[in-house]
């Protein structure tokens, strides 16, 4: 398995982004032609095509958005506890969700100094990424 860094740490899964993400799409494109080209008969079959097309790309959206709030909760939780055991303190609370989420990537000996830095400076979270210098793998990320 490859090392993990900025560059190579965002995954995209080829069957669920992609295949899957563009199945909904093109259900939701042929389901509105089919609805331009129904005749009077068809057209409530039609519109109901459309809305189910359209509910599908909400469970496609929701399902991933909802999963990884949960995650969010817990990778904030779960950083919030080893910056308390490295330093005896809670994660400041000037901290975002984006830059917490950003500092889980770096290492127990960086992450002290690298949350001062995201605070003082007002790092965004792919400034924090890029400031770290010895990545913390987290290949665990749904």
């Amino acid at each position: 398995m490859t090392t993990q860094n900025y560059k190579n740490h965002s995954r995209y899964l080829i069957s669920w982004h992609f295949l899957t993400g563009g199945a909904v799409i093109a259900v939701i494109i042929g389901s509105i032609i089919n609805l331009v080209n129904s005749s009077k008969g068809n057209l409530y079959s039609a519109s109901l095509l459309v809305a189910v097309s359209l509910i599908l790309l909400s469970i496609f959206w929701y399902a991933r958005a909802f999963a990884l709030r949960a995650q969010d909760r817990a990778i904030r939780a779960e950083e919030n506890f080893r910056y308390f055991i490295l330093t005896g303190k809670p994660l400041p609370r000037e901290l975002g969700i984006r830059q917490i989420i950003a500092l889980r990537f770096a290492p127990d000996e960086e992450l002290p100094a690298l949350t001062q830095q995201a605070i003082s400076n007002g790092l965004k979270a792919n400034e924090i990424k890029k400031a770290i210098k010895n990545w913390r793998s987290d290949r665990y990320r749904a």
